[in-house]
């Protein structure tokens, strides 16, 4: 069986959950579903994993969904400081689909995003989805309306490219069957949980994202480590599965050496089962489960 065969049989099997995390910032959120409201059908699902949002901005949120042909389901939790990693894993174990996409509510997908997530679906592997960022000036243009991201052409990007409002161009070149994109050894080369794929087995086996990490970085390299010293393999998703992130100031970092030297720490060590993960706490009396639609 040739490799387009394969892809294309196994992403007949494929339920995806779109996992979106969120934090008080509905505009950014409001770009990311809509952009997956016209690429989700009645097979998709969409969970948006609140990670504590005031109850103004919830209702904001609810208020502005936009029409969608699969269930929209949101879990909250209180907010009790940077939690991304519990906020997920709540967003996973609410999740009807035996395939997870993470999402972070500041990047949008791109056009074929969804298309190409399921192409890239293959047994014993996770996805490492990419990324284009957008600067400043270009991202306040398109949470004011004036700028449709998705429909931009070529000529456009050229000029935000020139402008320093983009990064990169990649996207414009969709190509789910490029070679080399498996990887069987773990390293920390643009890991990015803000895109991110894994079949829910698979995740629940190595009992998802550690939530001992506090504050920002590089809980998503624990995962990855974790998945491979379970025998998952890493398949980069360059050149199909690109997000727009938009412009946001950078998070306090103050924890991220801590991080960094847990996960090294952990190299060596052949660990595949987060400390505390999707499977401790599931059922808190303050998580907040609704169905929007």
């Amino acid at each position: 069986m040739n490799v387009v065969r394969l892809i294309n049989t196994m992403a007949d099997g494929v339920r995806p959950s779109f996992v979106v995390l969120t934090y008080n910032r509905p505009d950014a959120l409001l770009q990311v579903l809509k952009s997956l409201a016209r690429q989700c059908h009645s097979g998709h699902e969409i969970v948006i994993a609140d990670d504590g949002s005031s109850p103004g901005v919830v209702d904001e949120m609810v208020k502005s969904l936009p029409a969608f042909s699969c269930p929209v389901r949101h879990i909250w939790h209180p907010d009790t400081g940077f939690t991304a990693s519990k906020a997920r894993n709540l967003g996973a174990i609410n999740s009807a689909g035996n395939y997870l996409v993470f999402l972070d509510g500041d990047c949008i997908p791109g056009p074929r995003f969804v298309e190409a997530h399921q192409a890239l679906a293959m047994p014993g592997c996770f996805v490492n989805g990419n990324r284009v960022l957008l600067g400043e000036v270009l991202t306040g243009l398109v949470l004011g309306g004036e700028v449709d991201i998705l429909n931009a052409t070529w000529g456009r990007w050229l000029s935000w490219r020139l402008n320093g409002q983009v990064n990169k161009l990649t996207h414009w070149l969709y190509w789910p069957n490029a070679p080399r994109r498996r990887e069987k050894f773990f390293h920390w080369r643009k890991i990015r949980s803000c895109n991110f794929a894994v079949w829910k087995d698979d995740f629940l086996a190595v009992n998802g994202f550690d939530e001992t990490f506090e504050g920002w970085g590089h809980e998503d390299a624990d995962l990855v480590l974790r998945l491979h010293n379970a025998g998952i393999h890493r398949v980069n998703g360059f050149f199909c599965t690109e997000v727009y992130h938009l412009w946001h100031p950078q998070n306090s970092r103050a924890g991220e050496d801590i991080n960094r030297v847990r996960v090294a720490s952990r190299v060596q060590t052949g660990l595949v089962r987060a400390t505390i993960g999707v499977l401790d706490n599931t059922d808190g009396d303050d998580v907040v489960a609704t169905l929007l639609n």
